[in-house]
């Protein structure tokens, strides 16, 4: 119970929860309920692996900095036990989401958003076009959904996604600012700063709202 706890929390649980409900929402409305629970269990796998690879990844650095709150620094769990059920994650997400309601289309969709969060814990993170794989994960999520219906994604599901999403990314970076500039860690938030990230991140809410108003 204790290693579950501990790969819980590594996949970064509480954002994992919101986009599993997130993607239970959408597929309840393109779907119903059954295949619904499904394709929110898909994405839930997904999430998985753009989690424990964040935490793998960042290892070093979350040493570094004593980040207790991280199962790996904490020996809640070890790097090998992580790794290993990486190692199984990625092909069971790739197989539960392709051969799963969102079907061949939908399931590639998808796993690109994925790709972009691996993208964004290995690259990204460092420089200006951070905000790109936020933008790029959070317009694939509701929109291979209704791929998987073989409609086309709407103006507002795919840009409102993309703005929330570059708006999360904002959010997400403020806590850990401070640090990540000493660990050399320059996306866009570390290199305008607190202040302007935050007004950054209320500019594209509010775009994402106003978009999600104007053209649905």
């Amino acid at each position: 119970m204790k290693k579950l706890r501990g790969l819980l929390k590594a996949s970064h649980f509480g954002p994992t929860l919101i986009v599993t409900s997130i993607s239970w929402f959408f597929a309840a409305h393109y779907w119903w309920e059954g295949p619904a629970y499904v394709i929110a269990f898909g994405v839930f796998t997904g999430q998985l692996v753009v989690g424990w690879s964040n935490d793998l990844y960042d290892y070093r650095d979350d040493l570094m900095h004593n980040r207790q709150n991280k199962p790996l620094i904490a020996g809640v769990i070890s790097r090998e036990y992580l790794t290993n059920w990486l190692r199984f994650m990625v092909p069971f997400s790739f197989v539960a989401n392709l051969l799963g309601p969102l079907g061949f289309k939908g399931g590639m969709v998808y796993m690109f958003g994925i790709s972009m969060g691996v993208a964004y814990n290995f690259y990204f993170k460092f420089n200006v076009f951070s905000w790109l794989p936020y933008a790029l994960a959070f317009a694939a999520l509701p929109s291979c959904i209704a791929i998987s219906k073989d409609v086309t994604p709407p103006v507002w599901m795919w840009l409102g996604g993309a703005l929330l999403g570059s708006a999360a990314h904002f959010i997400n970076v403020i806590k850990d600012m401070d640090q990540d500039r000493a660990s050399g860690i320059g996306g866009l938030p570390q290199r305008l700063g607190k202040r302007n990230s935050i007004a950054a991140a209320a500019v594209l809410i509010a775009l994402g709202v106003l978009t999600l108003v104007l053209t649905r």
